[in-house]
């Protein structure tokens, strides 16, 4: 880290009263903003690859949302113990990310001009968000929260050497970027054209999918409008994005209505408890499962009663009923469900070592495993993968197909699988006695599953705990307590 950068850490706070990102984090403008950064993001060539190829965010949108909100609460700590360890963590899932887009252009997650992108992006929609809602930052306060987001970066890379001191430099970088290095990339068209068509409900919303499906088809395509409408207008040429007629002046109504939150008595608007309730299942044990259980309720009512005001069948929304319902036994599930469900993460249709990757990603993130934890649970599942395509990928193609996971579901409960297993045992035994008290059993599904398991007797033996887990993830049989971990949207 150079010296000016350790001086400017040291000056710039990143949380208190004083901290500029603090002041927006509750802002409901950011709903709107953090589409507009994400899409920046996408548009740059190598971290719209990265996406494609990696990201979980088309097949669980919900999931990648509460982690992004997770990170960035971590990341702007006021301890700076937490901000070390996530910026740790954040590296070694980059670290982990690399390869070649369908032009067969490297791509690299680690990529200092990437990484320096995303926290441009991040700042330029913060301040556009201010100024969309009628409400522009003065100069002082752009400077200042610039400052914060050079240190963010700095946490990640060492120092913010990628993006210019100075703030007037910044928007010289910013345009051309824009003008020079962003493209109409797949990543960018999924997020804008099919993710917002194709939304999953929420947990809060999984038991309406009428009402769910009615919204989704208002909601989605205004939300595409006005992000496509916000964009600078360059990257809209440049990439042809079409635009709505009357998009600029829905977009600055959506953009000033969220800004008249501001009126709002303070504390009545917490983004942690909204994106909570968009994600916690109504039967986990946390206090809050009890309100988003009864919003739902409420929202199953409302759902029964458009059913009656609207020709919109169940077919229209997510299916509501439980997997092992629809299943030919009791407690038992079809391979196509499981494979769509579990096992395909990143939604491409398509079993490969990013879906892998991506499970064993969300185990390390939930557990909040330390670096050589989650390096072994990674090696388990690489592993795996290797057992997975030598056995199913029949047309060796690298990847294994929805029909060639059916065709040898009992492949799956192989040796690497029992060691996937056996590396969260250990992980979950703290005291390495080698059995899982009945705490310990508690906290991990508490923790990693966001379930209350009731046990009951005293320990819980490796071979009990890894029979249980091989049952879920060889798709034999559904699994109350597992399924909420890799199924969740």
């Amino acid at each position: 880290m150079t010296t000016g950068t350790a001086t400017e850490a040291d000056e710039t706070p990143l949380s208190g009263t004083e901290s500029q990102f603090s002041a927006f984090f509750d802002d409901p403008r950011w709903a709107l903003a953090i589409i507009r950064a994400t899409v920046l993001e996408a548009a740059h060539p190598q971290i719209g690859a990265a996406l494609v190829d990696n990201s979980t965010f088309v097949a669980h949108p919900w999931r990648r949302l509460r982690n992004t909100f997770v990170s960035m609460r971590r990341m702007f700590d006021a301890d700076p113990a937490v901000r070390e360890r996530e910026a740790a963590r954040l590296n070694r899932l980059h670290a982990r990310m690399s390869g070649s887009d369908s032009r067969g252009r490297a791509y690299d997650a680690m990529d200092r001009g990437a990484r320096a992108w995303v926290v441009a992006t991040l700042f330029e929609s913060a301040v556009s968000m201010c100024r969309l809602s009628g409400q522009p930052l003065d100069q002082n306060t752009m400077e200042h929260m610039y400052a914060e987001y050079r240190v963010y970066l700095a946490a990640l890379d060492g120092d913010a050497g990628e993006l210019p001191e100075d703030l007037n430099d910044f928007w010289r970088y910013f345009d051309r970027v824009v003008e020079d290095e962003l493209e109409n990339t797949e990543a960018a068209r999924v997020i804008l054209y099919r993710l917002f068509d194709h939304l999953p409900a929420p947990a809060l919303l999984a038991g309406a999918p009428t009402l769910w499906a009615a919204g989704r088809a208002v909601v989605g395509p205004l939300l595409g409008a006005i992000t496509v409408a916000s964009l600078p207008e360059p990257y809209r040429r440049r990439a042809g994005l079409p635009e709505m007629p009357g998009a600029p002046t829905l977009m600055q109504g959506a953009y000033l209505a969220a800004g008249l939150t501001r009126f709002l008595p303070e504390g009545w608007i917490n983004a942690e408890t909204i994106v909570e309730a968009l994600s916690l299942s109504p039967d986990s044990d946390d206090p809050r499962a009890r309100t988003v259980a009864a919003l739902r309720a409420r929202m199953k009512r409302a759902s029964a009663l458009l059913r009656l005001l609207t020709p919109l069948s169940e077919e229209t929304g997510p299916d509501p009923v439980p997997t092992a319902s629809r299943a030919t036994g009791e407690g038992r599930r079809s391979a196509e469900e499981f494979f769509s469900q579990v096992l395909d993460q990143t939604g491409d249709g398509h079993l490969d070592w990013p879906d892998l990757a991506a499970m064993a990603r969300e185990l390390a993130t939930r557990l909040d495993l330390d670096e050589p934890e989650e390096t072994r649970l990674y090696d388990a599942f690489a592993a795996w993968w290797r057992e997975l395509q030598a056995t199913l990928d029949t047309d060796g193609d690298g990847r294994v197909s929805a029909d060639e996971y059916a065709a040898a579901v009992p492949s799956l409960a192989g040796p690497a699988l029992i060691r996937v297993a056996e590396v969260l045992f250990d992980a979950t035994d703290k005291d390495g006695s080698g059995t899982i008290d009945a705490d310990e059993h508690r906290m991990l599904f508490r923790t990693a599953f966001r379930r209350d398991l009731t046990t009951t007797h005293g320990t819980y033996g490796r071979s009990a705990f890894v029979g249980d887990f091989l049952s879920f993830m060889s798709g034999r049989r559904s699994n109350t307590p597992y399924d909420p971990l890799l199924a969740d949207a």
